[in-house]
């Protein structure tokens, strides 16, 4: 059936030198300029060194760094595979057909990668787009942060992402919280700018979940496509602040809903000398499981209560919002939210018909086209939700621009 239909499937997952003080730039990590506070605002002083006690290395005081100051989104940029797989490519490998996809989930085509394409390439690419915006150079800055739960590396993939950007100062990490992830990035990344100094986060949003579908399966392989969207987070002045309440949550009881289990294959070695239980047996990951119907219930009950906690940290009104950006997980999903929340559909944000559900790439992807649409503008209030495989959820209430 691939070839009747000339489709071919995503490739199967398989499952720096040190810098020294001078490197870092002022204003990160404690490395601060001299700044003139208002009385009242807080002042955070690090020392790494016991009293009395001094190191040739920390022979120079540390300057104390600001707490408290704001940070705001200046830029966002995406990137997408090539490959367009739609419902009618589908229907020549599963018994389905574009008109019950499109009626269950609201998907009409997805990305999956394809030839030499990676999940790195297209979070390098989202992640230039993004400083291109914001008109800030790669060396300025401070913090990478790359969510993902199919990175191509299994240690992470934030430091090969910072390097091939260009970001030389920069430390990067890996957050996994599968479709919550880009929220729980924002968060990361406001709490370095108000209470680490960082003056520069990018916070990347990337999933290829095309490698852990099953192809034969109709409930779930319908529903997932690869891509990667991210955002530069800067700080600024108090009043400023553009990422204003966040709501986060997680609940394990939730994990046999959806998951991608581990499983053991045999070992490879005959002779163990004796000993049992040795070797381990080689670690693979399974397709991806998901009950359905209890995600559908789990996300129309605790998006809306979520949203409305980030609304409540912010001290704001629903009435408030500009726009409602959700996890693109299922049309069906972001229309029970929007109707809980008794916002109006011309004030969602959905492109889940064009890219299906891509995970921590989701929201800085739709978050992108828009405002590079001209839908979203500088000062527009947006609530986003993020909500998947844990089960973890949160949102955030943020300010653009």
């Amino acid at each position: 059936m691939v070839a009747a239909s000339s489709l071919a499937l995503p490739r199967a997952a398989v499952p720096c030198p040190a810098r020294s003080r001078a490197g870092l730039r002022a204003g990160f990590l404690g490395f601060a300029p001299p700044v003139a506070l208002p009385a009242q605002q807080l002042r955070c002083c690090a020392s790494s060194v016991d009293d009395g006690v001094v190191s040739a290395e920390a022979s120079k005081p540390r300057l104390p760094r600001v707490v408290g100051m704001g940070s705001k989104l200046v830029g966002c940029g995406s990137a997408i595979p090539t490959l367009s797989i739609s419902n009618d490519n589908l229907s020549k490998i599963v018994e389905t057909s574009d008109e019950w996809i499109a009626a269950r989930t609201g998907i009409r085509n997805r990305r999956v990668l394809s030839g030499d394409e990676t999940l790195r390439g297209l979070s390098v690419q989202a992640a230039q787009n993004a400083l291109e915006m914001a008109q800030v150079k790669a060396e300025d800055v401070d913090i990478v942060i790359l969510c993902t739960s199919t990175p191509d590396d299994l240690f992470g993939g934030a430091c090969q992402v910072l390097t091939e950007v260009g970001c030389i100062n920069a430390f990067g990490f890996d957050i996994t919280a599968a479709c919550s992830g880009f929220i729980v990035g924002l968060l990361t990344a406001t709490h370095f700018i108000k209470g680490g100094g960082a003056q520069n986060v990018l916070v990347v949003g990337a999933d290829a979940l095309s490698k852990y579908v099953d192809w034969t399966d109709r409930g779930t392989c319908i529903l997932f496509g690869d891509a990667a969207g991210a955002v530069l987070v800067q700080a600024c002045s108090a009043d400023e602040d553009g990422l204003l309440g966040f709501s986060v949550q997680s609940d394990g009881n939730g994990q046999k809903h959806l998951n991608a289990v581990t499983s053991n294959d045999e070992s490879i070695l005959s002779n163990t000398n004796g000993v049992a239980g040795f070797p381990p047996k080689k670690a693979t990951y399974s397709c991806i499981q998901m009950n359905g119907k209890e995600v559908f219930r789990f996300a129309v009950r605790c998006v809306p209560q979520s949203i409305e906690k980030a609304l409540e940290e912010a001290g704001l009104p629903a009435s408030s919002i500009d726009w409602l950006l959700l996890h693109q997980a299922n049309q069906r999903i972001i229309d029970a939210a929007a109707s809980r929340l008794d916002i109006p559909s011309d004030k969602v944000i959905s492109n889940l018909a064009n890219y299906g559900n891509t995970s921590a790439a989701s929201i800085p992807l739709a978050l992108d086209e828009a405002v590079r649409s001209g839908k979203v503008k500088s000062g527009d209030i947006i609530a986003a939700s993020g909500f998947g495989a844990g089960l973890t959820w949160g949102s955030a209430i943020v300010k653009w621009g």
